[in-house]
């Protein structure tokens, strides 16, 4: 095992609506090493990018970290005051957003603002951020990166502007880079040329990353280890190879089932039953009961617990567990 770049330990997040606090993390663990990817996948709404915020110190005006710890290189990072926070935004953390149009200040030139962030984080004078900047930009495949560097975002198509992001943040070199949703909207190819992109970097700096996605083909890419979310919790966790493979959980093996097979002729696409549960909605035990083909009473009165049963390979089920022990049994 290399080095822990960042361990999330029992998080939970509430956001108030209507004067009332709703659980929205609902005791969140997981880890990311140096040089791994850590893919974290889920419906919309279940917790993903409210997970992401929490780290960055982000989380809007209604939501707070009401528990848990989130260390970085070692550092705990709830106890820090906002000004200690901002110094590591952006140093030690970076963030890739879903869509830089939104991300990338359309009043500024490309070279403003991949500048600003050098010579504030690294304290290089202009020069030295300039040429900095037109490395980066020449290491994520821009061609003319002075000439870049004069243009405005709006002048620039979706697969530029991510791939300016992607340099702005890796030129800093932060230990954690996380990834909300990078490739969602760009086209195939380009979304291919960004996850190679951020494997070749991920090795030059040896950084961590926490790739926010929904779509199993880029997981299948890009993960080192997945972290399956559903409704605030996590359900299952393991290598890439294992939870492709060897799925635990009823949830994960239902977004399985639910990717097409496209090889076959005559392929079927099965959904998940049910409708995902809004966070104001109560639901006694497992929150996945209601959508879960093997509930049993247990599952509807009790929480499941997280067991580890292999190496790395954690899941939260009743049914899992229980087939876990009777296995052991039987090979006693």
């Amino acid at each position: 095992m290399g080095k822990k770049v960042l361990e999330v330990k029992d998080l939970v997040t509430t956001f108030r609506i209507d004067k009332k606090e709703y659980e929205v993390l609902r005791g969140v663990s997981f880890d990311i090493e140096e040089n791994e990817t850590l893919c974290m996948v889920g419906e919309s709404g279940c917790g993903k990018s409210v997970t992401t915020l929490a780290i960055m110190d982000l989380l809007p005006n209604n939501g707070r970290v009401v528990s848990g710890s989130i260390k970085l290189n070692g550092q705990e990072l709830t106890t820090m005051s906002s000004k200690e926070r901002n110094s590591i935004r952006g140093k030690q953390i970076g963030m890739i957003f879903q869509e830089p149009m939104t991300a990338l200040n359309p009043l500024l030139t490309i070279g403003r603002q991949m500048t600003e962030g050098l010579m504030l984080h690294q304290g290089m004078n202009k020069k030295q951020a300039h040429d900095t900047a037109v490395g980066y930009l020449e290491k994520v495949g821009i061609a003319n990166p002075e000439d870049r560097m004069k243009q405005y975002p709006f002048q620039l198509s979706g697969g530029l502007r991510q791939r300016i992001m992607i340099a702005m943040v890796m030129a800093v070199q932060p230990s954690l880079l996380i990834a909300d949703e990078p490739t969602t909207a760009l086209d195939v190819t380009i979304q291919k040329q960004v996850l190679v992109l951020l494997n070749k970097l991920k090795k030059d700096v040896s950084t961590g990353i926490l790739f926010i996605t929904h779509d199993l083909g880029v997981v299948a890419e890009i993960a080192d280890r997945v972290v399956i979310l559903y409704s605030g919790r996590k359900v299952e966790e393991g290598s890439i190879e294992t939870i492709f493979s060897h799925p635990l959980h009823p949830y994960t093996k239902g977004l399985m089932d639910a990717v097409p097979n496209v090889d076959e002729d005559d392929f079927d696409i099965r959904p998940i039953p049910g409708v995902f549960p809004n966070i104001t909605e109560e639901i006694g035990g497992c929150r996945f009961h209601p959508r879960c083909p093997y509930a049993t009473e247990r599952c509807r009165r009790e929480i499941p617990q997280e067991i580890e049963l292999e190496p790395r390979h954690f899941v939260c089920c009743h049914k899992a567990a229980e087939e876990a022990a009777q296995g052991k049994e039987e090979r006693a």
